[in-house]
């Protein structure tokens, strides 16, 4: 059995405040994009590892990443207009290996949350080869209802990677292009199509997403507690 991997880095630095692409800015000694490009690579049956970026960012994040991969190839792909138009991208880069049957599970990740760390990459694709799916989900306790009083049951955080077996993954975007479906990730279009199950692997705030100036300083300061 073997992984794919899809790393999602076509956003850009808006919010983030940045004059480059947020995935290339740096955090420690590597850009943000690697942390996700080196945790993908240390899981060891991933036979395919595809980056989804922005036509305008294709040369910078290939630099970034060349020094990182030692004997393992990268394939780039221009990535689309959405968030699910980028994945479908992607996806139909890997139907043929799909189809064949040498991928049976396809990882999609977000390039802009580097702290993921190696552990929660093997735990939701050993989940998505068990049930069908895995998402990683963290306690959320700072939101309120209408009326203004705290939440107090358990409500979750869906992040990213999220894993699929990929035969289902492939039908589920190839029904969602047919329909002119789009979701706002993975699991969305997944559960729109197809009856999967789906794994909720526990996760933290640690895994948290590059968006604002001060995202950056705070995954600096706890890069070291990821596992």
């Amino acid at each position: 059995m073997a992984a794919a991997v899809v790393i999602l880095a076509a956003g850009s630095g808006s919010r983030v405040g940045a004059q480059v692409n947020k995935v290339l800015l740096p955090l420690g000694d590597v850009p943000v994009l690697v942390w996700s490009v080196r945790d993908a690579l240390s899981l060891d049956d991933v036979r395919r590892l595809v980056l989804v970026v922005r036509p305008e960012d294709r040369t910078a994040v290939e630099q970034a990443v060349a020094p990182h991969l030692g004997d393992r190839e990268v394939l780039v792909v221009d990535g689309g207009a959405t968030r699910h138009a980028s994945e479908w991208a992607a996806i139909r880069v890997l139907a043929d290996d799909i189809v064949s049957g040498e991928v049976d599970v396809v990882v999609v990740h977000d390039g802009a949350r580097p702290l993921a760390g190696p552990t929660l990459w093997r735990e939701v694709v050993a989940a998505a080869r068990e049930v069908g799916g895995a998402i990683p989900v963290a306690p959320v306790t700072h939101l309120l209802h209408a009326d203004l009083t705290a939440v107090t049951e358990d409500v979750g955080g869906v992040q990213t990677p999220q894993a699929f077996r990929a035969p289902e993954l492939l039908a589920a975007y190839r029904a969602a292009a047919e329909d002119g479906f789009e979701a706002t990730d993975t699991a969305g279009c997944v559960a729109a199509f197809r009856d999967v199950a789906v794994a909720a692997v526990a996760s933290s705030a640690l895994n948290l997403k590059v968006t604002f100036p001060e995202d950056v300083a705070l995954a600096a300061e706890l890069s070291p507690r990821r596992s």
